[in-house]
């Protein structure tokens, strides 16, 4: 582990020195080439000075305690050991995540896709509520979520929305939400009390450009109609509502909250570069069985992965054994500890696979 963070140290140094040079300065795409990598290095180097810094602080006060002949010194840094042979412990821990394999789609925005499932109008009602958790969370962590299309139930809530939400590694902390949330509670509408299961299925897709997926605009079937139901003072008065079909498989993108027919388009082509990108990666997935078990509990619609159990205020997480009594607070976008709990548990069967096969 060692050798590589050397590695990336001197890596780290080198590009430092790139980036004086007046050819670099003078050549912008280099430039900003140079300036992401320098970024993404410097948060493991900085982590791995911190770390040198701890072992040279450890091994000082082991030496005091063993040589120093001042008892009042030598009883300070007894004390000292204990937290720095934890922070010792934290830090490697912390660097044996930052060497893990990047996934490429890391630093990406997010398409957000919320479904209503089984369960009707209930279902509609909490894919609402849902997405207004996940809104609220992006905000808190200063991402931007903007409603691309939207479909609104026949009592209230949502059948389907798709939004693109954008930020700092929007994609590394979201991508483990695709799955089959289930909702438990009594509906407005349940006279008698009973509590009633729903389900609302979320798709978090990495976005895409259009360099990432090879479309023929021939494959393309593009139509406009007016807005409905939700948007700006644009609606129902032009026809600035983008529906996209990809011919060969079928893929239809609809957009309708920008107010201009080109604003409109140019979302449903990302949406549509982003589908299509992730079923090239399902394909491939699927050739690839080690690939394919390595990623099990990462996107699979179908997988129930939540229960949102409203009369009790419990969530509970099936993939990780998880179960928290904040529901309130988790639907106001409170959703930290059950969303770095997931995404810890996944490093953590990373760092196992890694370690089996070293």
């Amino acid at each position: 582990m060692f050798s590589k963070l050397d590695e990336v140290e001197g890596r780290y140094n080198l590009v430092q020195q790139q980036l004086q040079r007046p050819d670099v300065a003078d050549d912008q795409n280099e430039f900003r080439k140079l300036m992401k990598e320098l970024s993404d290095l410097e948060k493991v180097v900085s982590v791995y000075q911190h770390y040198k810094k701890v072992v040279q602080e450890l091994k000082d006060n082991k030496d005091l305690v063993a040589n120093e002949s001042d008892p009042e010194l030598k009883e300070m840094a007894k004390e000292e050991l204990p937290g720095l042979e934890a922070e010792k412990e934290s830090l490697e821990a912390e660097l044996k995540i930052a060497l893990l394999p990047k996934d490429p789609n890391d630093e990406k925005n997010i398409i957000l896709e919320i479904r209503s499932g089984a369960g009707g109008d209930e279902a509609a009602l909490f894919a609402e509520e849902l997405f207004r958790a996940y809104s609220l969370f992006g905000s808190n962590r200063g991402w931007k979520t903007r409603i691309l299309d939207i479909s609104e139930g026949n009592q209230g809530g949502v059948k389907e929305v798709v939004a693109e939400i954008t930020g700092d590694r929007v994609f590394s902390t979201m991508k483990f939400e695709s799955g089959v949330h289930r909702v438990q509670r009594v509906p407005k509408t349940e006279s008698q009390g009973r509590v009633h299961t729903s389900t609302v299925t979320v798709a978090v897709i990495p976005e895409a450009e259009e360099v990432d997926v090879k479309v023929d605009p021939n494959d393309l079937r593009i139509d406009t109609y007016r807005s409905s139901g939700h948007g700006g003072q644009s609606v129902n008065t032009t026809d600035s509502a983008v529906r996209i079909t990809h011919v060969p498989t079928g893929l239809v993108v609809t957009c309708q909250d920008g107010k201009s027919q080109l604003s409109n388009k140019e979302q449903a082509l990302k949406v549509l570069y982003s589908r299509l990108v992730q079923i090239e990666e399902e394909k491939k997935r699927k050739e690839d069985s080690d690939q394919r078990l390595s990623q099990i509990g990462t996107g699979d619609r179908s997988e129930r992965i939540r229960t949102y159990n409203f009369p009790q205020s419990r969530l509970t997480d099936h993939r990780i054994g998880l179960t928290v009594h904040s529901l309130n607070a988790i639907m106001d976008g409170d959703m930290n500890e059950v969303i770095d709990a997931v995404v810890a548990y996944y490093q953590a069967e990373a760092l196992k696979r890694q370690s089996e096969q070293g």
